[in-house]
């Protein structure tokens, strides 16, 4: 459907559950993936996984935060494949102290989370691109979708660090669209998918009970969802596949949401 047989990726957290999901996507299309993360066995178990369904797959055991070991997985790719046509930015996370609990206000904020946060999150889409996309740019083809958030666009009880960091890649996602096509014509296209709320493993706790029932946030969100559910990791598969195809071939600088309607609703 999306002609994307034969072409290469890299996703970054692509051994996580939303980063695996596109990935799995990907692969059913015929492209070959390479999944980075830092954890050698998460990464490996997702290669298998991909390589068990029929698809191609590679281990890229890296640090998105870590300048050589994302070239050397730059290299690995090149060697192997000889180009890479499409990157997501899936590596991201969230940490204690970077959040504003129930019983806490702004100024209990630990700035070093902050600081952590916001390094993970918008450093580590920015310094995936700078080494990735190079080759991008000497081929003037490629696709980049970074992985942005609801909690960029409007303003979510809690999650300070996370929220500035996303909307950072926002503001990133639109500038490096202008800025590849300016310099390198318009077959290097920048986008980023937005998600509403999915069950990862860093906010299972916050949203489920053990019982699997909704905590008290998980049926604020559900309520303020107008499909009254959960996304379903697998619900990315059709925005990134789009988006990493000539099908979106006049598409750029834009941020889709993949929120079950979140977004659009007032709460009234």
């Amino acid at each position: 459907m999306f002609n994307l047989d034969g072409k290469t990726a890299i996703i970054t957290g692509g051994n996580g559950v939303l980063g695996g999901a596109m990935a799995h996507g990907l692969a059913a299309q015929g492209v070959k993936v390479g999944i980075l993360g830092r954890s050698t066995d998460t990464v490996e178990k997702r290669v298998k996984e991909i390589e068990d369904a029929g698809g191609t797959a590679m281990s890229l055991v890296a640090d998105v935060l870590d300048r050589k070991s994302l070239e050397e997985a730059k290299d690995k790719v090149l060697k192997a494949w000889g180009t890479i046509d499409i990157l997501i930015n899936g590596a991201g996370g969230n940490m204690k102290g970077a959040t504003i609990g129930p019983d806490q206000n702004f100024f209990d904020l630990s700035l070093d989370d902050f600081s952590k946060v916001n390094d993970l999150n918008f450093k580590g889409t920015v310094l995936p691109t700078y080494v990735f996309a190079k080759p991008m740019a000497d081929a003037k083809k490629g696709s980049i979708i970074n992985i942005s958030s609801m909690a960029a666009q409007q303003a979510i009880t809690r999650v300070l660090g996370y929220s500035a960091a996303k909307a950072a890649v926002d503001n990133f996602t639109k500038w490096l669209a202008v800025e590849m096509a300016q310099k390198y014509g318009g077959g290097i296209r920048v986008n980023a998918v937005a998600p509403g709320f999915f069950i990862g493993e860093q906010n299972r706790d916050l949203l489920l009970n053990k019982d699997k029932s909704l905590t008290a946030r998980g049926e604020t969100i559900v309520s303020n969802t107008p499909m009254k559910r959960f996304g379903e990791a697998e619900e990315l598969q059709g925005v990134t596949n789009w988006l990493a195809s000539d099908a979106a071939s006049f598409v750029t600088g834009i941020v889709v949401p993949v929120d079950g309607g979140f977004s659009a609703f007032s709460g009234v």
